[in-house]
């Protein structure tokens, strides 16, 4: 069935095209405004445009900081290799976990939209039936962990169907928001995109927060980097497209939001925003047709999440921080199915657990909170690190020291600052949720470095020494990077 850990990813499988694909489809822009624009605007009201432009700014410093460090450690697990080999191991360990937390978490925020949007295609009713939700977004769920497991091109032909498909709904009703007229409408104003709408300074910050969850999941081009042909310039650029494809749709429909539905309706209708946005824009087909697009697209994210939790814990247990079976990768799929098996049991333990803590909505609101505050944590890590690789090259032009060090630097900074004032605002369910499932990683942490675990004692990331060189050896690559054996150096 598998062999054991030497085995490596099956290199060289995605394109650029296919890796911007992912960084969109990463971010879910359906999911993402149908499920957290009640959240955002419940946070922060009219400021909703202004929350989503001013968490992009330093998004794409952290969008900068994942490129660059890309160009010099090609590695599944992305922000814990880097972290761990600039800033200290406990701290890249702790990034990486707080994504496989983070991720985790988000297998039942995403698959109770997944199950209550096909039920709503058929009967609005059955859609807030919590136990009939997750039954129905656990099926789903198990329909891309097998299509995860089936390998990196069958990944990516899945989701290219799903995304095409979203993104031409999207791009219509773009159009029809743009036509619409109606007596009721709020007009249009750029103070949506400025301060005042904000209630303070940890006003901000609760929405920048929300914004973050928005975002989240482009980075998942980083996680591929070891199946991705010339992965050096590819994922790094997916990245960044991914962000700015991203942004305009957040913006454009959270604007129309603001303008065509009342402050009650988008409170009324939680979850399911866009569908009340499609049926006033076009009565009768734009609600089935938005709700089509959001199913998609939460299916869509199910299925890169659970690449980037199962390629983390890959690397995890492939360096031994981990248990080691999770380093195994299947001999026919190349596809690390131990990993993906123990996030399927997870996951679906976590789906009968979750009907527990009471309706879709309820379960949605807290999640999106702990895990805004999980990305943060791994966001900034990453950001600090790009600075501190990149610290020997900044001063040689004025580009190098933007958007190789003051950028990066800004975006880690913003993330942690929303992390500290947000703790305050936050629910209690929320802080142990997003704080209590990063503490839980304290113990395989300890636990494998007391064990000698080779990712405790890494070579130092040093740009300046690797870019010149071009590249490492593989004799001289560090003892846990076996990410390194057998890929192309194509930098």
């Amino acid at each position: 069935m598998s062999n054991s850990t030497g085995r490596g990813l099956q290199a060289n499988v995605l394109g650029t095209f296919d890796t911007v694909v992912m960084a969109v489809a990463g971010s879910a822009p359906a999911y993402s405004i149908a499920a957290t624009t009640a959240v955002l605007v419940g946070a922060v009201g009219l400021a909703s445009p202004a929350a989503l432009l001013y968490c992009a700014i330093p998004m794409l410093g952290i969008a900068l900081a994942f490129s660059r460090l890309g160009r010099i450690d090609v590695n599944a697990g992305a922000s814990y290799s880097w972290v761990g080999r600039t800033l200290h191991p406990f701290l890249g360990f702790l990034s990486g976990w707080a994504l496989v937390v983070s991720a985790t978490i988000f297998m039942v925020a995403g698959s109770l939209p997944a199950g209550s949007m096909t039920l709503a295609l058929f009967d609005e009713d059955l859609a807030g039936d919590t136990a009939l939700s997750t039954v129905v977004g656990a099926a789903w769920f198990l329909v891309m962990l097998a299509v995860v497991l089936g390998g990196a091109r069958l990944t990516v032909r899945a989701q290219l169907v799903m995304s095409g498909v979203e993104l031409a709904i999207l791009a219509l009703f773009v159009l029809l928001a743009c036509v619409h007229t109606q007596d009721n409408a709020l007009p249009f104003d750029w103070s949506w995109l400025g301060f005042s709408h904000f209630d303070g300074v940890s006003g901000f910050a609760s929405g920048a927060l929300v914004a973050a969850f928005y975002y989240w999941g482009w980075d998942v081009t980083s996680n591929l980097s070891e199946e991705t042909r010339n992965s050096r310039r590819t994922t790094g650029l997916a990245g960044l497209v991914g962000v700015g494809i991203v942004f305009l749709l957040f913006e454009v429909f959270t604007i129309a939001v603001n303008v065509v539905l009342s402050a009650r309706r988008i409170e009324d209708n939680g979850a399911n925003v866009l569908a009340a946005l499609g049926e006033e824009l076009w009565p009768g087909w734009g609600g089935k047709l938005l709700i089509v697009a959001v199913m998609l697209s939460t299916i869509a994210t199910l299925e890169t999440t659970l690449i980037q939790v199962t390629r983390s814990l890959f690397a995890m247990g492939r360096d031994r921080t981990m248990p080691s079976a999770l380093g195994r990768v299947h001999r026919t799929w190349n596809t690390p199915w131990v990993a993906i098996a123990v996030v399927g049991g997870v996951a679906l333990a976590m789906f009968v657990a979750s009907n527990a803590l009471g309706s879709v909505g309820d379960i949605l609101a807290d999640a999106i909170s702990a895990i805004g505050l999980q990305i943060a944590v791994y966001y900034g890590l990453a950001g600090l690190a790009a600075v501190v690789a990149y610290r020997r090259t900044l001063l040689r032009s004025p580009s190098d020291f933007l958007l190789g060090g003051l950028w990066p630097l800004f975006g880690a900074l913003f993330m942690f600052w929303v992390f500290a004032e947000s703790l305050g605002a936050l629910e209690p369910a929320a802080i142990v949720i997003g704080i209590g499932g990063l503490a839980v990683g304290l113990v395989p942490m300890l636990w494998y470095w007391r064990r000698g675990s080779d990712y405790y004692r890494p070579a130092r990331l040093d740009a300046s020494r690797t870019v010149e060189a071009d590249y490492a050896p593989d004799d001289h690559a560090a003892a846990h990077a076996t990410a390194y054996e057998g890929l192309p150096t194509d930098f």
